[in-house]
């Protein structure tokens, strides 16, 4: 299916060009319910001891040389040539996530997982053979915003360019066969089966529909158990040359190729897709009604989550509210909700806070899992934190140590050609200066507490929440008095 490498499609080409952000939820409204271990081990590796070591100094990072030009076929690219290895990277971001499905939600899913399905006299084990044979790998994924196709082959012509040409036929010209796509449908709707049994997912779908309402942001990527069985193939193929057109891609390439042989291959992968246009971009959200919903399950905890309407990529806050989130909810332990809701009252395992942008307004969110006989109590606990860090903004402390993370970490966005190819596809695809990563790096640092403070309550209000739970309707017990030793107060913690 389209989502079969899309952990690393997100982390590459998201994740690490917001560095802070919550991605999972832009994949997916579910909670981690298995959050303590990776918990736990952050913790135990002592972050903070091994960031004093700088000494107040960033470590060096890579200096990218982005190159950009159109295709003759309307398609934008973004370069960076990188001869340390005898590979490259290259991935090409449409906009033809599920905001563009329109009134048939699943169907940019369906489009996406369909195109390595088969070609011209070859079907899907044989396209994955030939990719295999080659040592190339190929990827692809569809989120809300954007659908992603990759390709990673050595850079020796006879291997480069068989790999480029079964790449150009799966992304430009996929035969969409009907076995293929019968069995790939029943895969999403035995999905849907298994998204009953998890209370996580089931609030973040009732959430997101309350905050977007009839916005394409509301519904699932996955599409609905009503609206799956109904597409067909001749719709699929329809938004296949809509939405995978020239026109609609950007084409990010890194890797040990000269500026010739990548003008060569963004020529070769353009030809190759349909002809058209770029789609128009996702309209901007409604602020809706704050509210408060529930979903009973049958558990011993309750999914807490709560969420307002964020900010776009395009919003130059960008910077000051995600470091800003970072102090709050962001960076695991040491931050505002954790403190207060798991260390100093064990309450959870995991509590997390997150902007979301993208083409349009994402959603800010928190969430966490607690007791169900502690749930209310935990719930008004997290709004009294929110609303204490809206009043009074992160200490001078909070605002250094977290200026010192973000620099020890930032050089990871440019660890490896594949971080760096994710850079460049979300940098082409929403529109951002090639200064960006520099930008942001800047703009970061040089944030004081005041501004911080001014961004977040900017876009922030303690008064539009929109708040879904998920679990039974028990009585509820007080919470713990809050200590410095969280070993002495194990009994909030909920039981997996």
């Amino acid at each position: 299916m389209s989502e079969r490498k899309s952990s690393r499609l997100v982390l590459i080409g998201v994740v690490l060009i917001a560095l802070i952000g919550a991605l999972a939820f832009y994949l997916s409204p579910s909670n981690d319910t298995n959050a303590s271990q990776a918990l736990d081990k952050a913790k135990a590796s002592n972050k903070l001891q091994s960031l004093a070591e700088l000494d107040d100094k960033a470590p060096s990072r890579r200096q990218l040389d982005v190159q950009t030009w159109t295709t003759a076929d309307g398609a934008k690219v973004l370069f960076v040539e990188a001869r340390e290895l005898p590979m490259f990277d290259l991935r090409l971001t449409f906009a033809a996530g599920s905001s563009q499905d329109g009134d048939t939600p699943g169907l940019a899913l369906l489009t996406n997982a369909m195109l390595n399905e088969g070609v011209a006299g070859k079907d899907v084990s044989a396209i994955a053979q030939g990719f295999e044979s080659l040592g190339a790998d190929f990827g692809n994924g569809a989120l809300r915003d954007m659908a992603l196709a990759s390709l990673r082959s050595l850079s020796a012509v006879d291997k480069r360019e068989p790999a480029l040409k079964l790449f150009a036929d799966v992304v430009g010209k996929p035969t969409f066969p009907a076995d293929s796509f019968a069995r790939i449908k029943n895969q999403l709707l035995a999905g849907f089966e298994y998204q009953k049994q998890n209370p996580g997912k089931l609030a973040g779908l009732e959430l997101m529909k309350r905050l977007y309402g009839d916005h394409p942001y509301a519904h699932s990527s996955d599409g609905t158990a009503q609206s799956i069985p109904a597409i067909t193939l001749a719709q699929v193929q329809a938004f296949h040359t809509r939405a995978y057109a020239a026109g609609n891609a950007v084409i990010a390439l890194v890797g040990d190729l000269s500026r010739a042989e990548a003008e060569a291959i963004a020529s070769q992968v353009s030809a190759a897709l349909p002809k058209g246009p770029a789609l128009a971009k996702t309209v901007q959200p409604v602020e809706p009604k704050a509210s408060i919903g529930h979903i009973e399950f049958p558990s011993k905890q309750t999914n807490l989550m709560l969420a307002q309407l964020g900010i776009d990529r395009d919003d130059p806050d960008y910077a000051a509210v995600s470091l800003g989130n970072q102090i709050l909810g962001g960076g695991g332990f040491g931050t505002r909700l954790m403190t207060e809701v798991r260390e100093k009252r064990g309450l959870t395992y995991g509590v997390y806070s997150g902007f979301s942008p993208m083409q349009a307004r994402g959603p800010f969110m928190i969430n966490l899992q607690t007791r169900a006989e502690m749930s209310e109590g935990t719930l008004k606990l997290v709004q009294e934190v929110f609303a204490d860090y809206l009043k009074n903004g992160p200490t001078q402390k909070e605002l250094d140590d977290a200026k010192r993370e973000l620099a020890g970490s930032f050089p990871l966005s440019t660890a490896s050609n594949e971080d760096i190819v994710g850079q460049l596809g979300a940098m082409g695809f929403y529109d951002l200066p090639l200064s960006y990563l520099e930008d942001f790096m800047r703009q970061s640092q040089e944030l004081t507490v005041e501004q911080v403070k001014a961004a977040l309550n900017k876009h922030l209000s303690t008064d539009k929440m929109v708040i879904v739970t998920a679990g039974p309707t028990v009585p509820q017990k007080p919470l713990p008095a809050p200590t410095e030793n969280p070993a002495e107060q194990p009994l909030g913690v909920p039981e997996h």
